[in-house]
């Protein structure tokens, strides 16, 4: 309701067009009767009157018509618009936890199909919305003027189709809350089959994708088919009871038209009265059932704009963050887990230390790096940064002194120099030039014919692995942060360009704090001091060559690289 609040003129010009619209087809019937008298008594002069004035109203309900139509689809266009960018900027308060609570793909149906629904049902609203008692409690009085004797056909009418209504949407109104939900998970197995192709196409699944896809879709065919089924039954219902009303009618006053020939006028502006009370029926009938699917939508797009962010930031005065970084008795737990990722860890960080942190996979390296910019918060225990708690910093000076570098390089479609503004907005080309020059990505990109301004493709398929790593980094290290961490950022890189980076970020940054998350050890032993993690626990901490004598489970994990890497040479 607060969308439609923007639109109050467009609205109340929609609404005064339905009347004007209405009152004409209820004066239509009345003036052919005229008419149609004025015929059989042969009065030329006033049919040729009463035949203007018929064209008149008829034209003025044709101009309401087009003027509540434009300013409808104004307001039902406006409001989804709203709605649809509403429901956006909450998604952008999401944390990762929310994110994964909904679901992507059943975020992007709720943001486009569940608005559409709403859409619609705003814009036969306006139409049909004061349309529907005007027009059928006016047919209902002026069909009884006409011909009081036939009430009770109006009455019969006016039933059967209540009747036809009720029982076609109270099967229905079910089938529309399942509809929505498949077309969420045929959305999902859509989206994971084209994101995941190359590895259907390696591994020969397309059959095994198109059995998947096809039972989901089957599921919702059958819905669909069983709504279709429904309405393609109430309509033919509708106009079988609506004919046998007039038939009845006809039949009904047929003695009378040889006592008084201008009965003939009565029985067919009665029937057109019966016809529009019919008409109102149906599209009373449809706005129920659009009504009835933009209800399961509104309450899907509500449940999204009343989740809380499982993250917020308080309101407080920006903060120049130091790069210190404070682990005190952390514990963390995913949500719907059992058991916790992280048990109680502590350390501490200084500035412009780098810090390496190695373990088996699964043994928490990730989950704790993302604890450092608070895409989650600790479940027990405190995270500093400068010696302030997270939670006592607003986002700006969070995102202004932490830069997160994640394994999978994720670039957004529109140029180089638009992804690498991401990380300082206000980015020139010599800031530019910089961060792609610590990152190795200057030499490829001066080579391309745009540069900074060259094209990135959708998913940056237009760029290899290692491309994409390093204008992932340069985006990390432009905004010059006060602490950057690479959490195995540089796996898709060879071992020259890996060593460039290093030694780029340690005579670039050496005001910044650096934590690198990585499976080999080579690109963490010239760290001033490595964490070693294993099942969730700190077990280890020093610098390799200390951990190296004293460590058993980086001893282990060293033996077994240095194993592999002789077997390479």
């Amino acid at each position: 309701m607060e969308h439609v609040k923007k639109y109050k003129l467009e609205v109340s010009i929609a609404l005064i067009t339905v009347v004007v619209m209405v009152m004409s087809a209820l004066w239509q019937p009345k003036l052919l009767q005229k008419v149609l008298e004025a015929i059989i008594k042969d009065d030329k002069s006033q049919m040729k009157e009463l035949g203007l004035y018929l064209i008149g109203i008829a034209g003025l309900g044709l101009v309401a018509g087009v003027f509540n139509t434009i300013y409808s689809a104004k307001v039902a266009q406006g409001v989804s618009a709203d709605i649809r960018e509403a429901t956006f900027r909450k998604i952008q308060t999401f944390s990762f936890g929310n994110i994964e609570e909904f679901s992507a793909g059943n975020l992007v149906v709720r943001l486009t199909n569940d608005v559409t629904q709403i859409q619609n049902v705003i814009m036969i609203a306006l139409q049909s919305l004061f349309r529907i008692p005007i027009l059928f409690i006016g047919s209902f009085i002026l069909a009884m003027m006409t011909l009081p004797q036939l009430w009770w056909v109006i009455v019969l009418l006016v039933v059967a189709v209540f009747i036809i209504t009720a029982l076609s949407f109270s099967q229905m109104g079910k089938h529309f809350m399942i509809i929505q939900t498949l077309i969420d998970k045929v959305n999902g197995l859509a989206k994971e089959n084209l994101l995941g192709i190359r590895v259907v196409k390696s591994f020969v699944q397309e059959k095994n994708e198109l059995t998947r896809f096809t039972k989901v879709s089957e599921e919702l065919t059958k819905h669909n088919l069983i709504v279709g089924t429904l309405f393609s039954v109430m309509i033919p219902s509708f106009m079988l009871a609506a004919n046998l009303a007039v038939v009845g009618s006809i039949f009904l006053v047929s003695n009378l038209v040889k006592d008084d020939p201008t009965v003939i006028g009565s029985i067919a502006s009665f029937m057109s009265y019966l016809m529009q009370i019919m008409m109102a029926i149906i599209i009373g009938g449809m706005m129920m059932m659009m009504t009835s699917r933009a209800a399961v939508s509104i309450k899907r797009i509500k449940e999204v704009m009343d989740t809380v962010p499982a993250l917020t930031y308080k309101d407080v005065p920006e903060q120049d963050l130091k790069g210190s970084v404070v682990f005190d008795h952390v514990s963390f737990r995913y949500p719907g887990d059992e058991v916790d990722t992280l048990k109680d860890i502590s350390f501490s960080i200084a500035p412009g230390e780098m810090i390496g942190i190695v373990g088996a996979t699964g043994a928490g390296k990730s989950t704790l790096a993302q604890l450092i910019p608070r895409l989650f918060d600790p479940s027990e225990g405190s995270v500093k940064i400068g010696g302030v708690d997270l939670k006592d910093v607003n986002e700006h000076s969070l995102r202004k002194a932490v830069s997160f570098v994640l394994q999978k390089a994720i670039l957004f479609s529109g140029t180089i120099s638009q992804n690498l503004r991401q990380g300082k907005k206000d980015a020139n080309e010599s800031d530019m030039s910089r961060a792609t020059e610590i990152a190795q990505a200057k030499e490829f990109i001066e080579k391309l014919a745009l540069q900074y301004e060259a094209p990135v493709a959708e998913r940056s398929n237009n760029f290899s692995g290692g491309q994409k790593q390093r204008l992932s980094i340069s985006r990390g290290v432009i905004g010059d942060p006060k602490i950057l961490i690479l959490d195995d950022s540089t796996s898709a890189l060879d071992a020259r360009s890996e060593r460039l980076v290093r030694e780029a970020l340690d005579n670039e940054l050496k005001e910044t704090t650096t934590i690198v998350i990585a499976q080999k050890i080579s690109s963490v032993v010239h760290a001033d001091r490595i964490l070693v993690l294993d099942k969730g626990q700190l077990v280890g901490e020093g610098t390799h060559e200390a951990l190296v004598k004293t460590n058993p489970i980086y001893q282990e994990i060293y033996e077994t690289q240095k194993g592999k890497d002789e077997n390479n040479d």
